[in-house]
């Protein structure tokens, strides 16, 4: 069963496609069946620009998700489950 959310829902994934931790976000989302957006900051310049507005600091922390407007950094999977997957949790 895939789950689809609604745009205003969308969950994004910020990290590069060569780091470890960003790759187990991503093979957990795709084994969850979730629908997100993977943005790979090092290799897209708008993602990098996006990701630096959701911190303070400016810098690319990732992995991030974000879900609507809750940013999530480097989450245990069951604040990822939480945020992400309420009605699986």
């Amino acid at each position: 069963m895939k789950i689809t959310l609604e745009e205003k829902d969308m969950i994004k994934l910020f990290g590069s496609k060569d780091c470890h931790k960003t790759k187990f976000y991503r093979d957990y989302l795709n084994e969850k069946c979730v629908q997100f957006i993977f943005v790979d900051v090092l290799n897209d310049s708008k993602g990098a620009t996006e990701l630096r507005a959701l911190y303070e600091n400016k810098k690319l922390n990732f992995p991030t998700l974000l879900i609507g407007t809750k940013r999530l950094r480097n989450p245990k999977l069951k604040d990822v489950d939480k945020w992400l997957l309420p009605g699986l949790s």
